[in-house]
């Protein structure tokens, strides 16, 4: 069975127990969902995290296209009549895809060589002798060759024909090939240089106009930079090992004797290196470079993502939520507490109407009118000058004002989801809602916008793009999945993120919404179009109904496991209401007690963890953040000033930080701790609240740099 040889291989590379990687397999080419099988399925992995499953399901993906490729090669191998047992056996056991394409090398149809040109004139036995190194009079032999009618005139062109076959040979031995290859994963060097006369043009990659590095400790983002700067016609990039080392290598391997062939092999294999065996493996480690440095990128761009995904939500609030502008003035919203938008209009504070007065009056009306709880604005343009005004009114009622981060409003209040929920108001309103709905719950709202847009990404236009949209949406889901989603009020776009639903299901279940009502329970999903058996068990668990009547239909207890929970509830002669509000009685539960042939201890832990907190959101409690009411701009800032910020994009060389200026900051990975720092991320998350102090600012490059070094000591 090829699951179970994928297992054995899975096991030895990733140390897990074999069966629980077949179990795994199993479950995901039965149409498992990550999230399904890391939260409901724990018994069958061993608790195996979704970190782990993914890595699993990626390195299967991996293995199924190596066996495709396999395939491939021996029609290939068996339609050319060059399949032997031996050639089969190494094509068999080829265990990379590298490995298996240097089996092939030599059988691969390529374009016409000087090596193919010389294999017509029928040079390929004199090259076999001269390889063979037995023999000294080689031009006696050459001699024999001399065709004109084949283009060979001369014993200098039968021995040239001879050695460009040899030069060829060499750069398709496939140990040679590793060899090189390892020569230059070990000790390759990048080199970037710039174009002759591009250098006022290309100045933004001025650093790598004369630069050098070891390929294998580069950072992804100088190999990610360097790369753009070539693919923008800046810059030329090469990869390179010292010749004479690998000259070396390839000598040892194919020159065995000290006779006049062995010469011929000597300069045959100079000429291979120079020619067709360096530039090989040069473009592999170009894109070996670049993969990693992709995945490196993605990884930084992902673990942003999910914070912010993840970031503490406002909750149910009455909002009003304002998109800040000057000339074309501030876009106000007001929204109630599911976030439907009940009012909207433009007041003009700032220059040039300066309606300041009129401003303040209206935004008191608008509050005390729609029981305003909390006012949103937006950080972009006129957003520090909108907040002063905001906090500058005396309300009439208590409520909190917040600055939000707006990326990627625009891209949303122009997309088709937003044409479709608001086709009768223009996009500043819908950017104000998005606004408004993001500080009530982020993750909800951001799932509308191409992850893409949300700002939070390196080198992001320039990885692979298939690669990044697929991490970004293992993200999303794994986020809504880990939350949970209110089924009644959820969007189209949220619903299509959760486990087993999709673009389709989640119209089926709008629609049914609309038609029918809100759900009442669980099994009023089984009513939806397609609704079927398969898509209620990825699902179910994830969708959530907070008013029914059953309080596990609110809860991320599976249906499959209500019966468990019922023995639970007879065995204390008690009701559910009793037992998920009384820590008393669930003291008294025995989890051993309920291990049966399909649900274990892992199960069973979970759905007590369930009942001690129904529903409960994984995000941490909402804070409340304010900029330092002294500094609006940039040119406020003073070095040694110590400024609240918040972190709003993390990378491999550091963290930017807004200090409310309308420009991050720059704290430097060498500036985030007094210990040293491999991986910001380790001392910084994405929105999070952090102390920093002023070491620079240029206004007229807006570049500000700061530090978080010793900060805490100096407030």
């Amino acid at each position: 069975m090829i699951q179970e040889v994928y297992a054995r291989i899975i096991v030895s590379e990733m140390a897990l127990q074999e069966s629980l990687v077949l179990n795994t397999i199993n479950l995901l080419e039965s149409g498992a969902t990550i999230p399904f099988i890391a939260r409901y399925r724990k018994e069958m992995t061993g608790s195996m995290d979704e970190t782990v499953i993914a890595a699993i399901r990626d390195r299967l993906s991996k293995l199924k296209e190596l066996d495709a490729r396999r395939a491939a090669i021996i029609k290939s191998l068996t339609e050319q009549e060059k399949l032997t047992p031996e050639l089969r056996e190494a094509v068999e056991k080829a265990t990379t895809m590298a490995d298996l394409e240097d089996v092939y090398l030599p059988y691969k149809p390529k374009r016409k060589t000087r090596a193919s040109v010389a294999r017509e004139r029928g040079l390929e036995p004199l090259a076999g002798m001269i390889l063979s190194q037995r023999y000294d009079d080689i031009q006696a032999r050459a001699s024999k060759f001399i065709d004109e009618s084949k283009g060979v005139a001369t014993v200098e062109d039968a021995i040239r024909g001879a050695c460009d076959i040899i030069a060829e040979i060499i750069s398709e031995d496939g140990y040679t090939r590793k060899r090189i290859r390892s020569l230059f994963q070990r000790e390759s060097k990048i080199v970037s240089k710039v174009v002759k006369g591009k250098d006022q043009e290309g100045i933004n990659f001025e650093m790598y106009f004369d630069y050098v590095e070891p390929l294998n400790r580069a950072p992804s983002h100088r190999i990610l930079a360097m790369f753009r700067g070539e693919n923008e016609g800046f810059l030329r990039l090469s990869v390179e090992v010292e010749e004479a080392h690998g000259f070396e290598i390839v000598e040892k391997i194919f020159v065995k004797g000290n006779n006049a062939s062995s010469e011929l092999v000597k300069a045959a294999a100079g000429d291979s290196c120079k020619r067709l065996l360096f530039p090989s493996i040069e473009t592999e480690m170009r894109q070996w470079a670049k993969e990693k440095a992709d995945r490196e990128a993605i990884r930084v761009f992902v673990e942003n993502l999910r914070q912010l995904l993840l970031a503490p939500p406002l909750g149910r609030k009455n909002v009003l939520a304002i998109d800040p502008g000057f000339r074309t003035g501030c876009k106000v919203v007001c929204l109630d507490r599911q976030g439907k938008l009940i009012h909207n209009e433009t007041i003009y504070p700032h220059p040039p109407q300066n309606e300041v007065k009129e401003s303040i009056h209206k935004l008191k009306t608008l509050v005390n009118a729609y029981k305003i709880e909390a006012i949103a604005i937006g950080n972009g343009t006129a957003g520090r000058e909108t907040e002063r005004l905001v906090r500058s009114v005396a309300f009439d009622r208590d409520l909190i004002a917040l600055v939000v981060n707006e990326s990627g409003a625009s891209v949303y209040s122009a997309s088709a989801a937003a044409r479709k929920e608001f086709p009768d108001y223009d996009v500043t309103v819908r950017g104000s809602v998005s606004i408004g709905r993001r500080l009530m719950d982020p993750l909800a709202e951001l799932v509308k916008i191409d992850p893409k847009s949300i700002g939070v990404g390196q080198y992001q236009h320039d990885v692979d793009q298939n690669l990044l949209m697929k991490s970004l949406d293992d993200t999303v889901v794994s986020c809504v999945n880990r939350v949970g989603v209110e089924v009644n009020t959820a969007s189209e776009e949220l619903l299509t993120y959760v486990s087993g639903v999709g673009p389709s299901l989640a119209k089926n279940i709008i629609s049914y919404r609309d038609e029918s009502g809100p759900f009442r329970s669980r099994t009023d999903f089984r009513k939806v179009a397609r609704f079927g058996d398969k898509a209620f068990e990825q699902a179910a668990g994830f969708l959530r109904i907070h008013d029914a009547e059953n309080l596990l239909d609110r809860s991320a207890v599976h249906p499959e496991s209500y019966h468990i929970v019922d023995r639970m509830v007879r065995t204390l002669s008690c009701t559910l209401t009793d037992l998920i509000t009384n820590a008393e009685l669930r003291g008294k539960i025995h989890p051993e007690d309920f291990v049966d042939e399909r649900v274990g201890l892992p199960t069973l832990n979970d759905i007590m963890a369930e009942l001690a907190k129904p529903g409960r959101d994984p995000r941490q409690q909402f804070e409340i953040f304010e900029f330092d009411k002294t500094v609006h701009s940039i040119n406020d800032l003073k070095k040694g000033m110590i400024l609240p910020g918040i972190v709003t994009n993390i990378t491999n060389f550091g963290a930017f930080v807004d200090i409310g200026v309308h420009q991050d900051g720059l704290v430097h990975v060498s500036q985030l701790a007094d210990r040293f720092v491999r991986d910001p991320n380790d001392v910084v998350k994405l929105n999070q609240k952090v102390m920093v102090e002023v070491l620079d600012v240029d206004p007229a490059r807006k570049r500000i740099q700061l530090s978080m070094k010793g900060v805490q000591n100096k407030t």
